[in-house]
């Protein structure tokens, strides 16, 4: 015990002979000077005076071969002047947003204080407690990470701009800059996007709604969220009241206006291939982590799978409107197309539908979920069948049947009673793939869909698989990756637009990984491929064949679900392929009811608009042939053969039958000249005695 005392007396000695407190002091003063003068010096050297140029850098998309294919920015400095925004637009957003803005230098003491508590009781940064003007630097010159260093760089940066900008410069930039959602950027083009008006004309309780999306501008989207939108309406109005903003009775005459929506307000991208960069911008947003904000104002280099002669050819054909059905005056017949490299899994081209562009609107390419009608059967009946072992010459049962209560039928109600599986495939017979599928078992199916990349849910655990009856839905970029699984020889390569993400100081943010899926063997694959390359030559395709290209793949169609309209479908849909490019082609209208379905058969709708986009294309992609033939040509094969055996057969009978002929003749001839040679010596002989004895005598 006394040598613990003892030991630590000399310890307490040593530290106040050494001064070891002035020492600490002066280490942790000069560790803060130099945090401080790190961060003072990054702040000096920020180009805070070009501020409003940081806001509009453009990101670049990039082609397959590394060209420029699009530009993408927002156009955040053409605004509105701050003395042309009313002031209920400018109290809104300052209250909700930043209440102290006119009273601190950039940042606000108080307001990280209260972040900072909620932070530590979260465990992780939830909350940044960011001024108006922290925010605008964050958009200009910062990254959106959520860290304590970038919130250091937030400080000193929104204290030098406030150095240089007056708070109506600076609340001006702002306003003009933020994403309120909707693909509005600014007050002026969110004002047109929800209310159809300009912003100098809206209300109290509009400008409320407004400043509500800054915090959540895509959740709150009152076009799709129109109850979250108002809630949070009200909580900016109760804030208002709060600083004296406005009154009692303007906050209670506000609170209950309704809000009445009209979008006025165009598309704020003006660049090349909208649908395309929609696809780019939401897979990189969802897969690696951007934000939009940052995609449309931070300048990134995005390389993609595009092909720009195939995107542009594919483009001019759904601005074909005569390929396309006529609609209704209140809704146009959509449609969807897209097309991949078997090989890469790489998105060469789409087009999410016809019609006005919205920015980052429904992408009917990559996020339609519609049944896929026959278009499954491949997948989910014929592809494990050939795994069990059934051929294309297989017989199935095509009559009408009762499996437990479910009893489907086919388009025409007229059945064969049997057929071999490549004609069911091919004239697409619903009854056949039912039996079979209940044949190989249900599970077999499901396993088989899921192979090919479509997940499935408990609830499509039933027979009606067959026939495409998937509660979920699927995508044309998921049925064109599921069938470019038999060009690739039974492997499955993930569909992709992006390859390279390089940021705005040129790091290279993520590299595409080759993601690639053994889904059946060659030898399956090649057998699928035989029949379905009978579907376009013979089959429900055939308006869709394309001379000198080798077309496989499969058509599809669903019932309109109303009684009394089977001679209409709601969806049509094909998906083919050659050996180098994978296709889906969908059609309908987004909202199907008894005025709004397509009349007739694929054959009369997608059929045509599929064979317009494979030709488009097709004339950028070199022809190559399939290792195996059609069916058709195989039977041919076959008959040809049998003929030519036939003939053959029958040949070698005629010349044994000649033969014969030939030899009875020769045998004949033969018997004729014995039998006359011997008649010609006697008929000599006794002329010849008469002769002698007449002149002797």
């Amino acid at each position: 015990m006394n040598t613990i005392k003892n030991y630590m007396l000399a310890i307490r000695k040593f530290w106040k002979r050494k001064h070891m407190n002035q020492i600490l002091i002066l280490c942790f003063s000069i560790f803060i000077l130099g945090f401080i003068g790190f961060f003072a010096y990054f702040a000096s050297t920020a180009n805070v005076e070009d501020l409003q140029k940081g806001l509009s850098q453009s990101t670049i998309i990039y082609d397959k071969d590394g060209d420029e294919a699009s530009k993408v920015t927002a156009n955040r400095t053409e605004g509105v002047e701050i003395n042309d925004i009313p002031d209920q637009v400018k109290n809104a957003v300052v209250a909700i947003e930043d209440h102290r803005f006119y009273e601190h230098g950039g940042f606000d003491l108080q307001g990280m204080a209260r972040a900072f508590v909620g932070n530590l009781f979260a465990g992780h940064v939830v909350a940044g407690g960011s001024t108006i003007t922290q925010q605008l630097t964050k958009n200009a010159l910062l990254s959106p990470e959520r860290t304590y260093k970038r919130k250091i760089q937030e400080l000193f940066l929104a204290a030098e701009i406030e150095k240089h900008y007056t708070k109506d410069e600076i609340l001006q930039m702002y306003l003009n800059q933020i994403y309120f959602g909707h693909g509005a950027w600014g007050v002026q083009n969110a004002s047109l996007k929800y209310f159809g008006k300009d912003i100098k004309d809206i209300s109290i309780s509009e400008s409320a709604l407004l400043a509500g999306l800054i915090k959540a501008p895509s959740s709150l989207n009152p076009y799709e969220n129109y109850d979250g939108a108002i809630a949070r309406r009200n909580v900016v109005l109760g804030q208002m009241k709060k600083y004296n903003m406005i009154t009692e009775k303007e906050y209670e005459e506000a609170k209950s206006e309704k809000i009445a929506l009209k979008d006025k307000g165009g598309d704020p991208l003006k660049g090349k291939y909208p649908y395309y960069v929609d696809a780019v911008i939401n897979e990189a947003i969802k897969k690696y982590g951007l934000t939009q904000d940052d995609i449309l104002t931070k300048g990134y280099k995005i390389y993609t799978t595009m092909d720009q002669n195939i995107q542009t050819a594919l483009e001019k054909v759904y601005n074909r409107d005569s390929l396309f059905p006529a609609g209704k005056s209140d809704q146009v017949v959509q449609s969807s197309a897209i097309l991949i490299d078997p090989k890469t899994g790489g998105i060469r081209g789409l087009v999410g539908g016809r019609g006005e562009h919205v920015f980052r609107g429904y992408n009917r390419a990559t996020q339609l979920a519609r049944q896929p009608g026959s278009t499954i059967k491949p997948l989910a009946v014929y592809t494990p069948a050939v795994e069990e072992g059934y051929s294309a010459t297989s017989p199935l049962k095509d009559e009408k049947m009762d499996f437990d209560g479910y009893q489907p039928s086919n388009y025409n109600d007229q059945y064969l009673g049997t057929v071999p599986m490549y004609k069911a495939l091919e004239e697409s017979i619903n009854l056949p793939a039912v039996w079979l599928l209940n044949e190989i078992g249900i599970q077999k199916g499901m396993d088989s869909v899921e192979k090919f990349g479509i997940p499935l849910t408990k609830a499509d655990r039933q027979l009606g698989l067959a026939l495409g009856n998937i509660n979920e839905g699927v995508s044309p970029q998921q049925m064109a990756e599921a069938f470019s699984t038999f060009p690739n020889n039974g492997k499955r390569e993930e569909s992709h637009l992006i390859t390279k993400i390089v940021g705005p100081t040129d790091e290279v943010i993520m590299k595409w990984k080759k993601q690639e899926t053994n889904v059946i063997s060659k030898k399956v694959s090649d057998q699928m491929i035989s029949m379905m390359l009978n579907v376009f030559e013979t089959g429900t395709a055939a308006g869709a064949h394309i001379p000198g290209y080798s077309l496989a793949g499969k058509t599809g169609s669903t019932e309109v679900p109303i009684e009394g309209h089977k001679s209409g479908t709601k969806d049509q849909w094909v998906v083919g392929f050659t050996p180098n490019l994978a296709g889906a082609v969908w059609l309908g209208y987004d909202k199907t009811d008894e005025n709004h379905y397509l009349e007739g058969l694929s054959s009369q709708g997608v059929v045509p608009l599929y064979k317009a986009v494979m030709e488009s294309a097709l004339q950028y992609v070199e022809p190559k042939e399939f290792d195996v033939k059609s069916v058709n040509y195989y039977q041919e094969e076959e008959r040809k053969k049998q003929e030519a055996e036939k003939n053959k057969s029958i040949e070698e009978k005629i010349k044994d039958e000649a033969k014969k002929w030939k030899d009875q003749l020769d045998e004949a001839k033969k018997k004729f000249k014995e039998h006359f040679k011997g008649k010609g010596h006697d008929k000599g002989h006794e002329k010849g005695h008469g002769k002698g004895h007449g002149p002797g005598h």
